[in-house]
């Protein structure tokens, strides 16, 4: 399965912002953001450099990648889904990122990272609605129910995420039972409850070109 590799920590720099893609390291002064706010190589600290307007649609479109872990074939293939769906494109986009298994599975605490969500659920540490679920890209529906399996449940990571979730509280569209490690999918998530940094009017913009 093909993945993204960059190091984690020079895609936040690229973007210019923490996008939380290393867990507990985002939240604590080893983050590279707080040490090097400026994007990474030899020219990542020159001044003035103004984008065009397709490098700036570029920019919101690989900013939302990156957060979300998604390639670029994957990626369209949600936009063109969006694009098909009754409402508002940018806002269904995002739903539907914020629906898959993975994101959602980070979301609840179950996960430092949606790295780690993916590879919980990839490694057999998810059930939805009680079955068994490995594919990373599954779709949530109101209502399902997402749990940790018995093995899982007992893993320190799973444990360490759930606490540091818990501390800083869970999403409006999510109920989590954290000592039962269940929790229950409630509804899509408006766009008031998502990243207002997040610009997904740029994306549409750039798929119409």
């Amino acid at each position: 399965m093909a993945r993204n590799l960059d190091p984690k920590c020079r895609q936040c720099r690229r973007e210019g912002e923490k996008l939380f893609l290393k867990a507990e390291k985002c939240f604590s002064d080893k983050c590279a953001i707080e040490r090097r706010a400026y994007a990474p190589g030899q020219h990542g600290q020159r001044s003035g450099a103004r984008l065009s307007d397709f490098g700036v649609h570029l920019r919101a479109k690989q900013k939302i990648r990156r957060i979300y872990g998604v390639l670029e074939g994957q990626f369209r293939r949600i936009f063109a889904k969006a694009d098909s769906r009754k409402g508002q494109t940018g806002e269904n986009l995002l739903q539907l990122l914020e629906a898959r298994l993975d994101a959602s599975t980070y979301r609840m605490g179950f996960a430092g990272s949606r790295a780690e969500a993916r590879q919980l659920v990839r490694h057999n540490g998810i059930l939805v609605n009680g079955k068994r679920v490995n594919i990373p890209s599954y779709t949530l529906k109101p209502g399902d129910v997402v749990e940790l399996t018995e093995a899982s449940r007992g893993q320190l990571r799973v444990k360490a995420a759930l606490e540091a979730a818990e501390s800083r509280g869970f999403p409006e569209w999510i109920s989590v039972d954290v000592k039962a490690g269940k929790a229950t999918f409630k509804a899509m998530p408006q766009r008031s409850e998502l990243s207002p940094t997040l610009n997904e009017g740029l994306v549409i913009e750039l798929y119409s070109k």
